[in-house]
């Protein structure tokens, strides 16, 4: 496992990646994991790159979890957080016994489809039922667990409702506050949050920091479609360049 820091043009390529996570994150609520964890996965490798964005992520994003807290259906979160309890810790089991290489191709298929399902522009539009919501979350734990990519089902089962946009960007937030404690027990566990781990979140905070800062303030000034179609464009591009096939271009 990675114990320190990668060489300078791979830590710059860490943090600007980790910036543009964070501006995706800061506007829409999620979207992060797709951008980050294939470019860092390639770098420091999966069983860093998804406890580095969980640590790094839970830091710079408390801020946004007050707001979410009040504005958030906190019954619908609840029930899909359940969902997520038994969704995480098979991600969490995927991650620690894979092969790395496996785990990564895995992880850029997983990717791409997500994209996929963000692009379909397909979005749940009957009411929110408890099996189906604890479903999603469970979905979504699995994701989360294995590489903090839990984001797009949520997003999909919940953008299709009557609910208004900031009720569901709220609920976003919480959701993956609750996931993220889960992820990190799990992560615990498994003895995945080493010194070396540390180093680079303190690498990459600030960055990704100062992403979630300028996307939050972005978020109703800016044009939801224009970003979006920029976000969707960075996840391709980290899905790309997460390849294994092409770890030449990045080390």
């Amino acid at each position: 496992m990675f114990a320190a820091l990668p060489d300078p043009p791979a830590l710059a390529l860490l943090m600007i990646t980790a910036f543009l996570a964070g501006l995706a994150r800061g506007f829409s609520g999620f979207g992060a994991a797709l951008i980050f964890i294939p470019i860092a996965s390639a770098l420091t490798g999966p069983q860093v790159a998804a406890p580095l964005l969980l640590v790094v992520d839970s830091a710079m994003t408390l801020g946004l979890i007050p707001p979410a807290f009040r504005r958030a259906e906190r019954r619908d979160v609840l029930v899909m957080a359940f969902g997520a309890f038994l969704g995480v810790p098979l991600g969490v089991l995927l991650l620690t016994t894979l092969e790395p290489v496996i785990l990564r191709w895995g992880l850029v298929i997983g990717s791409f489809s997500l994209l996929v399902l963000l692009l379909s522009g397909w979005r749940y539009h009957g009411r929110p039922k408890t099996p189906l919501t604890v479903l999603v979350g469970a979905i979504s734990g699995l994701f989360s667990g294995a590489a903090q990519m839990g984001g797009p089902p949520v997003v999909a089962y919940w953008l299709g409702g009557a609910i208004p946009r900031q009720t569901v960007r709220a609920n976003i937030v919480l959701f993956f506050a609750v996931s993220t404690v889960m992820s990190a027990i799990g992560y615990l566990m498994k003895g995945l949050f080493t010194p070396g781990l540390l180093v680079l979140a303190l690498a990459t905070a600030a960055p990704y920091g100062f992403g979630v800062w300028l996307g939050s303030r972005m978020f109703g000034l800016a044009s939801e479609q224009t970003f979006r179609r920029l976000c969707f464009a960075m996840i391709a591009v980290a899905a790309i360049l997460g390849m294994p096939a092409l770890d030449g271009l990045l080390r």
